[in-house]
């Protein structure tokens, strides 16, 4: 310990030129009152008394104030059990778990702490992860995945031990962020769609799924908000197949002045070409990727499965690419699927007009890649076809 810096608010002042020593609470001495003989002064303690001093200090400054006020989406993190993972992604981790008896999903961003993000790149992603929460503990509709709660700090929370089979657990970096969510059992769009591959949907499910996200997606248009991201990976299924659009990472408040809006941000093969192209864009984007989404449930199948991502971002955008459209999907589907994905934003319907388009498709003859009569599945996609 350094003698000529003096601790007073640790209750002892040592100073240069004789160790003078200011002790509080034992009554009032003077500067020249009371003299300590070094080899007296109990160094180990006043180390102790410094760095409880020091660490209240860092808990304030990493806390920011201790009085802040607690966000209304904040969680009490002890009432957190995490269990087991379910998936994991560039930044993060997300966990089955329960809070407070509910059953939910926990998304666990733990940046910076590999030492491979810079202290930018770590404030950058969690501004990110403030905005994602800004954006979803407000909004409550039924084809939207319920917020729970997140919280800044997660230095208490527990989780199970990577490849453990015991019921061992490890602490948690302090500077990640968790968001909780409810948990839908169902798994990814995505998922469900893969398992329907070779057999196809009934046209009745085809639009009940593209319905459920069409008025979630309306929804959050009419709260000014822009997924961005808007593909059957970020969409979840409950026990009674009912679709929520999940995953606001990259959402944003629908700016003013569309300049405000540019570069690539979503998923290659969902992105609309003025996204791609770094132009100004809007909501519009969103309705572009549901036309893709539409017609990945439609099939059951992946867009451009046969080309390289920088293959389908030029192809998009300076060839007019889509997706091609099976011969048995009926006019009405197919013509909302065309004017989603139109080239020019301007023309592209809102997602208002494509739930009433939607909700005017007759289900009752069928018109799926299953027709509802029969077991085997369309061959619309049979590589023998003809021309």
């Amino acid at each position: 310990m350094d003698s000529r810096n003096g601790e007073k608010d640790g209750g002892v002042d040592v100073k240069e030129g004789g160790f003078r020593s200011k002790l509080k609470g034992f009554g009032s001495f003077g500067s020249k009152d009371m003299f300590v003989r070094a080899d007296k002064i109990d160094l180990k303690s006043l180390d102790i008394q410094l760095e409880k001093k020091m660490s209240k200090v860092w808990t304030k400054d990493n806390r920011g104030s201790t009085q802040r006020p607690k966000e209304e989406w904040e969680i009490d993190v002890s009432k957190l059990d995490v269990r087991y993972v379910l998936a994991r992604g560039t930044y993060g981790t997300v966990y089955r778990g329960s809070y407070d008896g509910q059953e939910v999903a926990v998304k666990l961003l733990d940046w910076g702490e590999d030492g491979f993000a810079t202290d930018a790149e770590t404030a950058a992603l969690r501004a990110s992860f403030q905005q994602e929460v800004a954006v979803w503990h407000k909004l409550d509709h039924p084809n939207v995945t319920k917020f729970v709660g997140a919280s800044m700090g997660t230095s208490e929370l527990k989780i199970p031990e990577k490849n453990s089979t015991s019921n061992g657990q490890k602490s948690i970096p302090a500077r990640a962020c968790c968001v909780v969510v409810e948990y839908l059992p169902g798994g990814t769009l995505k998922q469900y769609l893969i398992k329907n591959r070779r057999k196809k949907l009934p046209y009745k499910i085809v639009i009940q799924l593209a319905l459920d996200l069409a008025r979630g997606l309306s929804y959050l248009h009419s709260r000014k908000i822009v997924h961005r991201d808007v593909k059957t990976e970020n969409m979840l299924l409950d026990t009674q197949r009912t679709l929520k659009i999940a995953d606001f990472g990259v959402a944003r408040v629908e700016a003013q002045n569309p300049q405000d809006m540019t570069g690539e941000t979503g998923t290659l093969g969902y992105m609309a070409p003025e996204v791609l192209n770094g132009k100004p864009y809007n909501r519009k984007c969103d309705v572009y990727s549901f036309g893709i989404c539409l017609w990945e449930i439609y099939c059951c199948d992946m867009p451009y499965p046969d080309l390289s991502f920088a293959e389908v971002s030029s192809a998009v955008v300076r060839q007019n690419l889509r997706p091609d459209i099976p011969r048995c999907c009926p006019n009405a589907l197919a013509s909302v699927m065309k004017k989603c994905w139109d080239a020019n934003a301007d023309k592209r319907p809102d997602m208002d007009e494509v739930v009433k388009l939607l909700e005017a498709i007759d289900t009752s003859k069928g018109g799926g890649m299953i027709p509802e009569d029969q077991k085997m599945g369309c061959l619309c996609f049979v590589k023998t076809r003809g021309p």
